[in-house]
């Protein structure tokens, strides 16, 4: 009677311990498959993954492509705002852009007297509310053609087609910037990089 309830209680234990090992690994499959659909819900922006999960600044400070934004909105003190809920839609110009500005006008920006002026060419690039691709081309048609948007300096941009797929944001000095890469998506928002800085008129 005692070896039959050894027994027993044996089987038990090894049942009970074959489902806790199931249960570990399905946890574990569970959670590599979710690790695997962020990744492939990301987008590669200078050599690094932009993982939805976070936010922009988050993800920007990852970017060897936005350095010198990221510089920045750091000298602006805007880290605090960019790091909210949002939502926002950043069109990011690219280190390169900024090296396109003439010589010495970054440096001249981030000293701290001209921190106005460098934030408001900083959130002359952001625009309330969450507008992917598909949302400004909506707008653009509606607009036969154009659409007019209002960034958080207070002034406004112009988003344009350039052909059947490709858009284009004018600024206002009628500077041009093309989208390099559509649609970065974010915990607050979402990012379009541009290949130029835009400037307020």
């Amino acid at each position: 009677m005692r070896n039959a309830f050894r027994s027993a209680f044996a089987s038990v234990a090894i049942v009970s311990l074959g489902l806790g090992l199931a249960a570990t690994a399905s946890a574990a499959t569970k959670d590599r498959e979710s690790q695997s659909a962020t990744m492939m819900d990301s987008v590669m922006v200078g050599g690094q993954p932009m993982l939805p999960s976070k936010t922009i600044v988050n993800n920007a400070v990852n970017s060897a492509d936005h350095t010198t934004l990221v510089a920045a909105v750091k000298a602006a003190g805007l880290v605090d705002t960019l790091q909210g809920t949002g939502p926002f839609t950043v069109f990011a110009p690219t280190n390169s852009a900024f090296n396109a500005l003439p010589a010495g006008t970054v440096d001249d920006l981030v000293k701290p007297e001209n921190k106005t002026v460098l934030t408001k060419i900083l959130t002359y690039h952001v625009v309330p509310g969450r507008l992917d691709a598909a949302a400004l081309k909506q707008q653009v048609k509606a607009g036969n053609g154009q659409a007019t948007l209002k960034t958080a300096s207070g002034d406004t941009l112009t988003a344009l087609m350039n052909g059947p797929n490709n858009i284009i944001i004018r600024d206002g000095k009628g500077g041009t910037a093309d989208i390099t890469t559509y649609d970065v998506h974010q915990s607050n928002g979402v990012i379009h990089v541009l290949d130029s800085v835009l400037m307020p008129k």
